[in-house]
């Protein structure tokens, strides 16, 4: 062994290390999913610019499953009060449930998202009543801080009679901000099909919508103050006039505070 290494040294490489330094020399495992939560408190909740809380304070959670491949489910709920409002005292629903999943992937500054979506309103209805419960498929693409997305009803939509096929095209942008600020700007335009079952024509639901907004995180909560308005129908015997004879789509500030963890 003239060449050889010392034998305190071959003994020392050839007995086994320690767990903990086979540990540290293999990279930790990536999990294949993340589960993620939030919870959001806003000033009034409006879905697509319309009031679905008659002005009141909602408050909103959700959790969301997404996979390392890009499939995601998950599922979201806030208060609501339209139903309540519009059944003179024969509607008990005070809650919306929102369950979705999908498959998204970004490639670059391109980016795309199909999925299925499903509105639900537990709750007691009257006989005969037409429920509100929506199922609607969609698709998304975005592009740098550009997003596009369209949204297709396979059911009557939100208990409008022979409504199926109801769709929704979706514009927006956010524009980073110096001190981490962030704008946002969304325009959308709800088409309602006309029904010559009911005598409803094209024009008498669909509506366009649209908002400005900015958002910024303080102390770990994500704040933000949108302007929203609609040209929606809200006048005697229209559609988005509530039972408080209010417009639902009037124009309105809204202000959030929520946490994602």
């Amino acid at each position: 062994m003239k060449h050889g290494l010392p034998l305190a040294m071959m003994v020392a490489l050839a007995a086994p290390l320690p767990l903990t330094a086979l540990a540290q020399s293999q990279p930790a495992a990536t999990p294949d999913y993340t589960l993620s939560g939030n919870l959001n408190l806003a000033s009034s909740y409006r879905f697509r610019g319309i009031d679905q809380t008659n002005g009141k304070p909602a408050l909103q959670g959700g959790v969301d499953l997404t996979t390392t491949r890009g499939y995601y489910a998950g599922a979201w709920a806030s208060n609501v009060n339209w139903l309540a409002d519009a059944g003179g005292g024969e509607i008990s629903n005070s809650l919306e449930l929102d369950v979705y999943g999908g498959y998204r992937r970004q490639l670059g500054d391109f980016g795309y998202d199909a999925g299925l979506l499903g509105y639900y309103y537990p709750g007691t209805y009257p006989a005969g009543f037409n429920k509100p419960h929506t199922v609607e498929v969609y698709l998304a693409g975005s592009w740098k801080m550009l997003t596009l997305k369209y949204s297709h009803a396979v059911t009557d939509v939100f208990g409008a009679p022979d409504s199926k096929g109801a769709g929704y095209l979706d514009a927006g942008a956010t524009m980073d901000l110096a001190g981490g600020y962030a704008l946002k700007f969304h325009a959308g335009y709800q088409l309602v099909p006309e029904s010559l079952v009911n005598g409803r024509s094209k024009s008498d639901c669909s509506y366009s919508d649209w908002s400005l907004g900015v958002a910024k995180e303080f102390a770990g909560l994500n704040v933000g103050l949108t302007y929203l308005d609609t040209n929606a129908k809200g006048g005697a015997g229209q559609c988005y006039l509530n039972a408080f004879n209010k417009n639902l789509g009037r124009q309105t500030l809204v202000l959030s505070v929520g946490k994602t963890f």
